[in-house]
């Protein structure tokens, strides 16, 4: 399996991702510019956290209209694995992979620290490691991370099941429904605030990330078996 962790103008988790996936699940991974336009050789592709352009505008807004976009929502379109984490969350709403709005937090301030996330569906790729129900605990670090959608498209992700992580003991930026993190109705495409790449090492202290990581690349694993 091969991923691309794309670069943005901004982007500082970047390396973040890419050492989860070489050094800690050693699997093949390569920094993708901002500035390409093809996603050809890959089997995933992962945005990740930062301040891309800055936040001008909004967060995402300009990343969206990027040269490698296209190529992400063909490779999405293709039910191929898209993930992103923070800043890349917001980029795939910019971008209208994943629907609904990451606005300032309630508190408007920076928040950063470790927070509890609640399972409530473990039975897509990135999470099918996980049992639903279960809380695990993952690091957040934004100062616009309250996730925002109206009425018909909260009660579309409750009904299909795309809500994938909810905050547990508190909401740390107001999110709807206490959401942090979605996939597509097709649930190929995963959005979350909270930064699973940094809780993949106990010298970190924490490992409930990684499971994350594992999930994708067994079902990767399942799926080129069988064809």
């Amino acid at each position: 399996m091969k991923v691309a962790v794309v670069v943005f103008p901004g982007s500082n988790c970047d390396i973040d991702l890419y050492e989860a996936l070489i050094s800690v699940c050693q699997v093949e991974a390569e920094y993708v510019s901002y500035q390409q336009n093809t996603l050809t050789g890959f089997d995933a592709v992962m945005l990740p956290g930062g301040f891309s352009y800055g936040d001008y505008l909004r967060c995402g807004a300009i990343a969206r209209f990027s040269n490698i976009m296209p190529a992400i929502q063909a490779f999405a379109a293709q039910g191929k694995p898209v993930f992103g984490t923070c800043n890349g969350f917001q980029i795939l709403t910019e971008a209208g992979l994943l629907p609904g709005a990451l606005k300032q937090n309630d508190s408007l301030k920076f928040v950063c620290k470790t927070v509890a996330l609640k399972v409530e569906n473990n039975q897509t790729i990135f999470t099918n490691q996980y049992h639903t129900g279960e809380v695990i605990q993952l690091p957040i670090a934004h100062a616009d991370g309250s996730y925002y959608a109206d009425p018909q498209t909260l009660a579309a992700l409750e009904a299909n099941h795309q809500i994938v992580f909810r905050y547990a003991a508190e909401n740390p930026n107001g999110s709807l429904n206490n959401i942090a993190g979605i996939t597509n109705r097709r649930g190929n495409v995963l959005g979350m605030m909270p930064h699973p790449e940094r809780a993949v090492e106990s010298i970190l202290g924490n490992t409930d990330g990684l499971r994350l990581f594992k999930s994708l690349l067994d079902s990767q694993s399942v799926k080129e078996a069988v064809h």
